[in-house]
């Protein structure tokens, strides 16, 4: 990308309305995660439940993004980030009303809508306001926010859950939400790209592909007809996008190795980040016995190392190329998973967590710089779609992939005795008097899970050294609107 000729003095304002509006996805993830306990005690959620409780908004946010992305280029990357703020702060307050399981998963579909409305603007307006100089600092200062949102959601929802019910974790997202669209009117200029035209044939493929693959990987069994669909679906959308004259995604993207090695590179390090939160939000409060508030500070330390660490890779990116902060990176994450493979209680993995944050931080800005260092600026909505697609789809294979090692782990590792309601899960198994065998089979679930963790970390770290080149082509500039 070119650095713009002209300097935008409200731009480091703009990217406090950016980081605002990031810190309503960033809240929310952790917060449900840490609510996980409370929604299977207080609203009778099974195992099934909060797993499409989860699932629902990434669903619908994953097969969304494309088109989001794309439709901000063309009609505005300001007009979507406000859509989309209010549509999720909406869908919050359906989310507060939830008197059922069915309830909450449809609040999270309608939350996917407005995430996946409001996600791509807050990097593509980044990379269209800041210039080349700028960029880099920019891009790991909204990184760092993304952190914040880690220690802010568990900590902050932590006490809500403590004090209230759990619906109350929601509440976090509309004041937040609201405060971030006014900013947007008052701060922020219109940008998008001119020339631009829509490719309703992409945008149909691309929503059934996505969403039919995600939904096959969250499912975790062989739906022939789905996959099926999927494949279909996500073949004809590469062979439209070839041949269009318009296309919906730039396809040749995929020829530069930055772009396509960092697209790797950011799934499976997704999938290494929502291993941590997957597999410690239950191990804290049931094997532990920590309260909300308290698991939620004991995962603080993860969040602050990989904040502070995000500055440090911006510093040591001006000297050292990103495939080598990324290899690095993502090898000392390897290194954290393997302490919390071998070890257990709270200190050890306080020693893991703290060499998880640092090796994300060296590794995250390093990443996402380079993925959208190799996309065009009259791309940028897309490309930052395309940066948070990959990223969901990667949370999408850890959630099902270390979701179905848990359980399987779990359950082998339970008294064979023990009723199937209590190998089933550990929320279950509390529930019938089994806390102790279960708390012995749930550390052996997350030790395995974290040896899953580390291994997709060596192979991202791998991948990066092996395929990414130091290549910055030069693009077109934003129009401003």
């Amino acid at each position: 990308m070119d650095s713009n000729t002209v300097r935008d003095p409200r731009r480091w304002w703009v990217l406090v309305v950016l980081c605002l509006s990031l810190l309503v996805l960033a809240v929310d993830g952790t917060v449900l995660n840490l609510a996980i306990p409370s929604l299977i005690r207080d609203l009778g959620a099974t195992p099934a439940d909060v797993q499409w409780i989860l699932d629902a908004y990434v669903l619908v946010f994953a097969g969304l993004l494309l088109t989001s992305g794309s439709l901000s280029d063309r009609y505005g990357r300001r007009r979507f980030l406000v859509i989309g703020l209010a549509f999720f702060g909406g869908a919050s307050v359906l989310a507060v009303l939830a008197s059922a399981p069915w309830e909450l998963i449809g609040a999270r579909a309608l939350m996917g809508v407005g995430g996946s409305l409001l996600m791509p603007s807050t990097l593509s307006i980044l990379m269209t306001v800041f210039d080349e100089q700028e960029r880099r600092k920019a891009m790991a200062i909204w990184s760092a926010v993304a952190m914040v949102g880690v220690i802010a959601g568990p900590t902050l929802g932590g006490f809500l859950l403590q004090h209230y019910w759990w619906g109350s974790v929601f509440l976090l997202n509309i004041p937040i939400a609201a405060l971030a669209i006014v900013a947007a009117f008052v701060l922020m200029p219109e940008t998008r790209s001119t020339g631009r035209k829509i490719d309703p044939v992409g945008v149909v493929l691309s929503i059934v592909g996505l969403t039919s693959a995600v939904y096959v990987i969250i499912e975790r069994e062989w739906n022939i007809p789905v996959i099926a669909l999927a494949v279909l679906a996500l073949g004809a959308f590469v062979l439209w996008e070839r041949r269009s004259e318009h296309p919906m995604l730039p396809l040749e993207l995929y020829r530069n190795r930055n772009f396509s090695g960092s697209s790797f590179s950011i799934l499976l390090m997704s999938f290494g980040a929502g291993a941590v939160m997957l597999m410690l939000t239950q191990y804290l409060q049931f094997v532990l016995g920590y309260g909300p508030m308290q698991a939620g500070l004991g995962l603080l330390p993860y969040a602050v190392a990989a904040a502070l660490f995000n500055a440090v890779g911006a510093g040591l990116g001006q000297k050292v190329s990103n495939r080598v902060l990324i290899g690095v990176g993502l090898a000392v994450m390897a290194g954290g998973f393997v302490v919390m493979a071998t070890t257990t209680g709270y200190w050890p993995l306080l020693v893991g967590l703290l060499i998880m944050g640092v090796g994300g931080g060296l590794a995250g800005p390093a990443a996402y710089a380079t993925l959208m260092g190799a996309i065009p600026l009259e791309h940028a909505g897309v490309g930052s779609a395309l940066n948070d697609t990959v990223q969901q789809v990667g949370m999408a294979m850890s959630i099902a992939i270390l979701g179905s090692v848990l359980a399987g782990v779990f359950t082998s590792a339970m008294p064979a005795d023990a009723p199937a309601a209590a190998r089933d899960s550990i929320g279950g198994a509390f529930k019938l008097g089994f806390a102790e065998p279960a708390k012995l089979a749930y550390t052996d679930a997350m030790h395995v899970g974290a040896w899953v963790g580390a291994a997709f970390c060596v192979a991202a770290a791998l991948l990066a050294l092996s395929v990414l080149r130091s290549a910055a082509p030069a693009e077109k500039e934003p129009v401003a609107a």
